[in-house]
């Protein structure tokens, strides 16, 4: 830009492009008016906006340039660790934009089979999947879905006439949610990992009582760890009446291998942006769908899709739901791409998917842990969590190495979550990365310690070649410019 966000540390060289337009310069050519031209009282229209007069090849040029400084899974290995941001294949592009399709919801079901069948089948897969008795696509994001499932718990303690005041959270679960947990009431009680990094069965204990609705669990936790106690976690917190949700974005490591209904868990909810493959990132769109067993079925989302004489219909006539939580069904775009990718790969490599997940993220903590620190050195699932404990001996930090890696054509992996780790690198390869591609990072990775052990600078410079330099996050956050430029 030629202007600098001066406080945020931006350095940019591209105009504005009100500072390329010229007047006279235009892109358009209005049609020849076919109706009689019409005067409008100024006092009316008040002056117009200001919009910058540039050429057809100004504007192609703008923001081709722009695309090209963007990185994404298309441009290059994306290991944001918790965030699955795995290559989304084409053919679900392709196939969810046919001409054809009728999601519009004003439109009578009789003239909308087509996209009720596929909602209605998705949410078969994923029962199948999750080996759970009901699911409902409404929610919109994973938060969204966290959301679903307390208010699913809140309505059955309601139901039941009893007020639970507390939810139990662990130190590895996502950050969400505590948040989702007290939307719906419910004050988060924080219980700490054990020091292989999972959940004893012995802290739920202590903690579950009558006045407990239940536990919050992600698994794999955000240390990318499989709760191996969660069967026995389950019967703890079942035999106080209480319900076991499960934070399911981590399915990625798991499809096909260990479904959560058969371990104790009531409720699930799913990040198709994650594990099923469909686009992720940019403001959304997303997809959170919410699994349920049977005794939670009564109050999921309306309306639902049922199928009634080999039709589809849908039906509002479930007096317990928990209501409406988005606009008619959820993304159908989202989720005719979850569809096609879930018809793609089939049940066997869906588990091969998961299988492959596992293996390359193991693959980066067996070459990288005499490199870095490993908190919690036994088998990872998904994803693999290092800290920066062996390089403040060189003055430089998980973020200096993040900003280097940029230097090395690699998105950085996610850094400092989760919390309970000091300067956490939390890598996830997924599936869809070769070994050479991983080969490729884990060198990177060994070069960037090399260098702060001979020349820390180099960490603490970078990113030097990027568009947007190292942001000044301090003076952001105390001289905010919340109004433009």
């Amino acid at each position: 830009m030629s202007k600098q966000f001066a406080n945020a540390g931006l350095i940019l060289n591209e105009p504005l492009l009100w500072e390329k337009g010229g007047k006279g310069k235009s892109a358009f050519s209005m049609p020849k008016q076919d109706v009689e031209r019409v005067y409008i009282d100024d006092n009316i229209t008040g002056e117009g906006p200001n919009f910058p007069e540039l050429s057809e090849i100004d504007i192609a040029r703008h923001y081709t340039r722009l695309s090209t400084w963007n990185f994404g899974v298309d441009t290059g290995m994306y290991p944001l660790g918790s965030c699955t941001m795995k290559y989304n294949p084409k053919i679900n592009e392709k196939l969810a934009a046919l001409s054809g399709w009728s999601a519009n919801p004003f439109v009578a079901p009789e003239l909308n089979q087509g996209a009720l069948e596929i909602m209605f089948r998705l949410a078969d897969f994923l029962k199948e999947i999750t080996g759970m008795d009901a699911a409902s696509l409404q929610p919109a994001a994973g938060a969204h879905g966290e959301l679903a499932g307390m208010l699913i718990c809140y309505a059955y303690f309601k139901s039941k006439n009893s007020v639970r005041k507390k939810i139990i959270i662990p130190d590895t679960a996502h950050g969400t949610n505590p948040a989702s947990a007290a939307l719906c009431g419910f004050k988060p009680v924080a219980v700490k990992s054990g020091e292989n990094g999972i959940l004893s069965p012995e802290t739920i204990a202590a903690v579950m009582d009558e006045d407990t609705a239940g536990i919050m669990i992600t698994n794999p936790n955000t240390l990318g760890l499989f709760e191996e106690n969660i069967k026995e976690i389950a019967e703890i917190v079942h035999a106080k009446g209480g319900l076991v949700y499960c934070d399911g974005a981590n399915m990625n490591a798991i499809m096909g291998i260990s479904a959560p209904g058969e371990i104790g868990i009531d409720v699930i909810h799913l990040n198709l942006h994650k594990t099923f493959s469909t686009p992720h990132g940019g403001g959304g769109p997303g997809s959170g769908p919410v699994c349920v067993n049977k005794k939670l079925e009564p109050f999921l989302p309306t309306p639902r899709i049922i199928k009634q004489d080999n039709k589809y219909v849908v039906s509002e006539e479930f007096p317990q739901s928990i209501g409406r939580l988005h606009t008619f069904f959820g993304n159908f775009g989202v989720i005719l791409k979850a569809y096609c990718y879930i018809m793609s790969m089939g049940d066997k490599y869906l588990k091969k998917a998961s299988e492959l997940a596992v293996l390359n993220a193991n693959y980066i903590r067996a070459c990288l842990k005499d490199e870095l620190e490993l908190p919690y050195d036994r088998l990872c699932m998904h994803e693999c969590v290092f800290s920066d404990k062996k390089l403040e001996q060189y003055n430089v930090s998980t973020l200096d190495l993040a900003k280097r890696l940029i230097e090395y054509g690699y998105h950085p992996p996610t850094i400092y979550f989760p919390l309970i780790v000091k300067g956490a690198i939390m890598i996830e390869p997924t599936e869809t990365e070769s070994k050479e591609e991983i080969d490729g990072l884990i060198e990177a990775i060994k070069n960037i310690i090399k260098e702060a052990k001979e020349n820390p600078q180099l960490l603490l410079d970078s990113p030097t070649i990027s568009k947007v330099r190292r942001l000044d996050e301090t003076g952001a956050a105390r001289k905010p410019q919340l109004t433009g430029l």
